[in-house]
């Protein structure tokens, strides 16, 4: 039996498109209040008035989600516009594809400041919150990247990994008054991959996408089915992704 989730406040980071913007949508129709975070903010503001224009509330801040102070300063904007804070999303995320043995540093600094520090940092500023009222929610966004290793995927699928880890060991800590799922999308029809530098795999990818991906609805329904849940109760793991996809 699945509770009400109107009346909660979520923080979702990465919401200016893709994913992130359907969970921020799909949360709003359901009566959530969304504090929208991304670095994009002319998309932002589009997002916020897109859910309003449905009768929703939401709020948003640009966000870089490698600056711990942007995480502590977009879940302080929850508390002081809505009162409180129940749900964290973390959403945002980037992939750049290519050999280890290529060596783009670059790259990998980016990945593992925004895949991986980008989601304990927004970990932290949640945490800080839900400890004071004993009770929340946290959703991972991970990939299925980790599960399944690919060649030019390897420093990806690393931070992904790391994030799978982390969630679990932060499930094995907490005594369940604050709950954490970490869900795994396969290929999903957005923009995500037209920021990957190298030209060859940003094509690869995007062919691929355009073959077999999902809709991001399905990645939101997931998100409302984990916090819909009784408190006694907490989904674990959730990888969902094409039926056709390898």
């Amino acid at each position: 039996m699945q509770i009400q989730i109107n009346k909660k406040v979520a923080v979702i980071t990465g919401a200016s498109s893709g994913i992130g913007k359907a969970i921020a949508i799909e949360l709003a129709k359901n009566g959530v209040k969304v504090v929208l975070g991304a670095r994009r903010i002319d998309r932002l503001k589009s997002v916020v008035e897109e859910i309003r224009n449905r009768g929703g509330e939401a709020v948003c801040q640009i966000t870089d989600v490698s600056i711990k102070a942007d995480l502590v300063g977009l879940v302080a904007m929850a508390v002081e516009t809505y009162g409180q804070l129940d749900v964290m999303v973390n959403n945002a995320g980037v992939s750049q594809l290519s050999k280890i043995e290529e060596l783009d540093i670059e790259g990998w600094d980016e990945m593992i400041d925004i895949n991986l520090k980008g989601v304990l940092y927004g970990m932290a500023a949640a945490v800080s919150v839900f400890k004071e009222n004993k009770s929340g929610y946290i959703i991972n966004i991970i990939s299925t990247a980790g599960i399944r290793i690919s060649p030019t995927m390897g420093v990806y699928a690393g931070t992904k990994n790391a994030v799978r880890t982390i969630t679990e060991a932060f499930r094995q800590e907490c005594d369940g008054s604050i709950r954490i799922t970490g869900i795994s999308p396969g290929f999903v029809d957005t923009d995500f991959a037209e920021t990957i530098k190298n030209n060859q795999m940003r094509t690869a990818i995007l062919e691929k996408r355009d073959q077999i991906a999902i809709s991001p609805q399905a990645i939101a329904d997931a998100v409302i089915y984990a916090i819909s849940q009784p408190k006694n109760i907490e989904v674990g793991d959730i990888v969902i992704r094409p039926a056709i996809q390898n």
